[in-house]
């Protein structure tokens, strides 16, 4: 999507570095200094949430891009950005990343895209917070978890989460998360072992997340 005579520029100002495990790339209300692309490892995307609680937004892998949300007009973060474990990104100055979409038409069209699918997402998931039981939301945080990651050989969803990570991603406290987990697992819906979540019955935790969105 970029002009192969830009590249050479791109080449020039991109700085590739590691996030380790638990650091964090950007932090909620920091002044934006540029924009991520995301080669390898796992980050959260999550902001605050009352006093002392978070909310996870999404996660972010391989091919994804962050830090773009600061490009709005007050030019702070909206949002935090943490590795879940050790990530390799690509950082571009946002300035040069604005030259960047000036000059590339395509890919400032791409990016477009990009947001507005992001932004659907993103009232998609305040809709469920509002609307959505606290079992439909851990249900829809499970098979998200899958459909995005997919599963292990043993067919486990292929991404170890704390129980307190999942509890930010569904909108619910640690407390409740375990109950519905251990509830959810003697049903037959899932399995688990250790920090491994196994979804048995997909049918059946979409019918449970389609009871709410109806």
């Amino acid at each position: 999507m970029c002009l192969p005579d830009w590249i050479p520029a791109v080449e020039i100002y991109r700085k590739n570095f590691l996030i380790k495990k638990g650091q964090q790339a950007f932090n909620e209300g920091k002044p934006v200094t540029g924009i991520y692309f995301v080669y390898s490892g796992i980050l959260k995307i999550h902001k605050k949430w009352g006093e002392e609680k978070e909310l996870i937004i999404r996660f972010a892998r391989g091919g994804d891009m962050i830090g773009h949300l600061g490009l709005g007009k007050e030019a702070r973060y909206p949002v935090s950005a943490t590795a879940l474990e050790d990530t390799e990104v690509c950082y571009l100055d946002m300035d040069f990343f604005e030259s960047t979409l000036r000059v590339n038409t395509n890919l400032t069209y791409a990016l477009m895209r990009y947001l507005a699918n992001e932004l659907q997402e993103s009232h998609h998931g305040m809709r469920n917070l509002a609307h959505m039981s606290v079992r439909a939301r851990i249900a829809q945080a499970l098979v998200s978890l899958k459909d995005q990651f997919g599963t292990k050989n043993d067919g486990a969803i292929a991404v170890t989460l704390s129980r307190q990570d999942i509890a930010s991603f569904a909108g619910t406290t640690y407390e409740t998360l375990f109950k519905m987990l251990n509830e959810l697992a003697s049903e037959g819906y899932i399995r688990l072992n250790g920090k491994n979540i196994t979804i048995l019955n997909e049918d059946k935790l979409r019918a449970v997340i389609q009871k709410d969105s109806q």
